[in-house]
């Protein structure tokens, strides 16, 4: 892989959010093989089996990535996490070889300290080779980051107040909220309609989860919605395209 410029954090730039109180951060419960799970919502933050060939199976191929990828390609998360998701869409971007920056945009209530975002990524040496910068943007509070072939911004905030304010509009979502059964507010109809307010004309979005609730908000807010197979134990998961 050809070297890379650093990350270059704009430490004046905190996104749509306001800045987080200190104590408005992920609480991590460490379980056996290293994964992270949320305290706040008894959940993990990836797959126990393999986090990234989970990231890449739901996310990446989900939206069709990288086939879709061109200049200008944007994507936006419910639930930026250890930032395994824009890792693994990075790393896809770099071998597809598209000209000019990928840009990512992730919604994140509760963010995780970069102490423990380290601890979560040395699960996967691929993500974790060429996370340095990203982790020290991190931990000096940057979160907005651009670099040769990334414009990224993590927007802190109840998303259900800080999308509905977002200008942009992506071409690809990942869907990665805690559980619907668990975080149920991340995956509201209210919410899904913004998902798809806040989609390019074709975009796509994908997500894990194939909870009823979920297939049906996608629906009612545009999508054409698709159940597919799952990632390892799950039988299924979900793919939407905007109509």
């Amino acid at each position: 892989m050809p070297s890379r410029p650093p990350f270059c954090p704009d430490e004046s730039a905190r996104g749509l959010g306001d800045p987080l109180p200190q104590g408005q951060r992920a609480e991590i419960d460490w379980r056996e093989g290293g994964v992270p799970v949320s305290v706040r919502f008894d959940d993990p933050y990836f797959s126990i089996a393999d986090g990234l060939a989970e990231t890449r199976h739901v996310f990446l191929t989900g939206n069709g990535l990288p086939g879709r990828f061109v200049p200008g390609f944007h994507i936006a998360e419910l639930g930026f996490g250890t930032g395994l998701n824009l890792l693994a869409a990075l790393i896809a971007w770099r071998a597809a070889g598209v000209p000019g920056p990928l840009r990512f945009t992730s919604f994140e209530a509760f963010p995780m300290a970069p102490e423990a975002m380290d601890r979560a990524l040395s699960a996967f040496p691929e993500a974790r080779a060429v996370a340095d910068p990203l982790i020290a943007a991190w931990a000096e509070g940057a979160r907005k980051i651009e670099t040769e072939d990334l414009i990224a911004e993590i927007v802190e905030g109840d998303a259900r107040e800080t999308l509905p304010r977002w200008p942009g509009r992506a071409d690809a979502w990942f869907l990665d909220g805690f559980s619907p059964a668990k975080n149920p507010e991340l995956w509201s109809p209210e919410l899904m309609a913004e998902v798809a307010r806040h989609t390019a004309p074709r975009g796509t979005a994908a997500t894990y989860t194939a909870a009823g609730f979920v297939r049906r908000g996608l629906a009612e807010a545009g999508f054409e919605v698709t159940r597919q197979p799952g990632f390892g134990r799950k039988r299924h998961m979900t793919t939407a395209r905007l109509t």
